[in-house]
């Protein structure tokens, strides 16, 4: 279902009849690794949820392209410099967070796909082509 910034690709089951699969959400939280720091966190299974749901709405094969997942602090903190639109308390820092694109949709289309799911935050950041998905409460920003 993902495939990441450094090449990787993940395309697996993570659950079955409503029970998650250890060895793949291990596999998941590696995949979805702050890169830069090659650090990995469990990444909250509510995040993946909302990402297959949009996913499964789109109505799409296409892998997502990760752009970001789980973030050290010290990632978080040089993102921040670079960029007014990176939370000081990110939901990336907990691992529950993920900046998502497809290449077959639109950052509109997967906004919508993702806000449709009521499930958490979504933002659209246009300019920069993603989307960002997260467990949090329910809320949605961006143009």
């Amino acid at each position: 279902m993902y495939s990441g910034r450094t090449g990787e690709s993940i395309d697996t089951i993570y659950w079955i009849d409503g029970e998650y699969i250890p060895e793949v959400l291990t596999e998941v939280n590696y995949f979805m690794r702050d890169w830069r720091e090659d650090k990995t966190h469990t990444m909250d299974v509510r995040t993946l949820d909302i990402l297959a749901a949009a996913h499964r709405l789109l109505d799409v094969s296409e892998p997502y392209l990760l752009l970001s997942g789980y973030r050290t602090p010290k990632t978080n903190a040089m993102l921040r410099q670079r960029s007014r639109g990176v939370a000081k308390n990110s939901r990336h820092l907990r691992g529950e967070a993920a900046d998502v694109r497809l290449a077959s949709r639109s950052v509109h289309q997967l906004f919508r796909a993702a806000a449709a799911c009521q499930a958490g935050g979504v933002g659209k950041y246009s300019r920069s082509n993603f989307v960002h998905m997260d467990c949090g409460p329910v809320r949605s920003w961006g143009s």
